[in-house]
């Protein structure tokens, strides 16, 4: 878990030792487990890790195996974590504190580094992969007791709190490419509010959280409907307050911390939307004012205007730079560097 500062870098690495230095990788971005598999001689995995300021995002790709965190690892240290996971392929077999469930593609489940725990990954047809959210047990805004009745049991994912943090969670390494230390630091506070809604739902006592998560949580669910409506040019405070059934003037003041106001806001992610288009080969025929409408702009003249003050030209000369720029790029892509640590340890075959 990081300090004061988020972490963002790259790292790859193959391993010499394999699966034992799969094992220590774990331990080393999750906590120590007894790791066996059935597949030691051809093991595979993958593991990729966001360090943010409250939280660490992970994800992991690997070949069937079975993870025991026993008495033993916890009486050795106990960094009193919890991890919210969300699975993504096979299936996953879960047990702590008395309970026990079987995970599939699309749950969620929480577990601690305080108890015994029991994971099986063992589909032997497809690598497990899971995401997995970090959360110190001091940072989290819930009551303890509250948490720790969820620990080994499937949890509902169909509500609005569930749907916001699996996209949390699926979304969150793409869209943290272009991240400055800043915004991680933002989005990790924003995982970890969400995280703690979710959990409060899931317990039955949402109303434990403090104001402030809920107004995090809130603007998450603004965010969100806003990305989803950018192409409804009826898209403006009146209707985003409506369907959270607040009032404009709430909805003004829940942005009045933040960067940019509600408008602000809608207005930038079109223009960045329209600009990816506008520099898309794939979109060459397709008229300015078609992309520019295709993203809720109801005038051509105002998009215009707009992304000439947002970027210091006309659409007409960002698509003609843009695609001749690429056009004559012979070297191929641009190598870029990506906001995680990258693991993948392999063994070779045995001769």
């Amino acid at each position: 878990m990081t300090g004061t500062q988020p972490r963002a870098q790259t790292v790859s690495v193959r391993a010499r030792d394999g699966f034992e230095s799969w094992a220590g990788m774990v331990g080393d971005l999750v906590m120590p487990v007894s790791i066996t598999s059935p597949h030691v001689e051809r093991f595979r995995g993958t593991a990729t890790a966001l360090d943010l300021t409250h939280t660490d995002l992970s994800g992991f790709a690997f070949s069937p195996m079975s993870a025991r965190r026993g008495a033993g690892h916890i009486r050795r240290g106990d960094p009193e974590n919890y991890f919210l996971f969300l699975v993504h392929g096979s299936p996953v077999g879960l047990e702590q504190n008395r309970s026990n469930a079987l995970l599939r593609a699309g749950d969620m489940a929480l577990f601690d580094s305080s108890h015994p725990l029991s994971c099986e990954f063992l589909d032997k047809g497809r690598l497990s992969r899971i995401s997995l959210l970090r959360v110190r047990r001091s940072v989290l805004p819930l009551p303890q007791d509250h948490a720790d009745q969820l620990l080994g049991t499937r949890l509902a994912t169909g509500t609005a709190s569930g749907a916001l943090l699996a996209s949390y969670l699926t979304g969150l390494r793409t869209h943290t490419e272009r991240a400055d230390p800043t915004e991680l630091s933002r989005l990790g506070s924003v995982g970890l509010d969400l995280c703690a809604a979710y959990l409060a739902v899931q317990s039955g006592s949402p109303g434990t959280l403090p104001p402030e998560t809920r107004r995090q949580v809130l603007l998450a669910r603004i965010r969100a409907f806003i990305d989803h409506n950018l192409p409804d040019p009826r898209l403006g405070p009146d209707t985003i307050a409506a369907h959270h059934h607040i009032s404009v003037r709430l909805l003004h003041s829940l942005f009045r911390a933040e960067p940019e106001t509600v408008a602000a806001t809608i207005r930038r992610l079109r223009l960045e939307h329209s600009r990816t288009d506008l520099a898309d080969p794939r979109l060459v025929h397709s008229k300015i004012g078609e992309i520019a409408a295709r993203w809720g702009f109801r005038h051509p003249a105002d998009f215009s205007r707009a992304f000439r003050r947002a970027y210091g030209m006309p659409p007409s000369d960002y698509r003609r730079l843009t695609l001749l720029r690429d056009a004559r790029q012979t070297e191929g892509p641009v190598a870029t560097q990506l906001r995680y640590r990258t693991v993948e340890p392999s063994v070779q075959p045995s001769a």
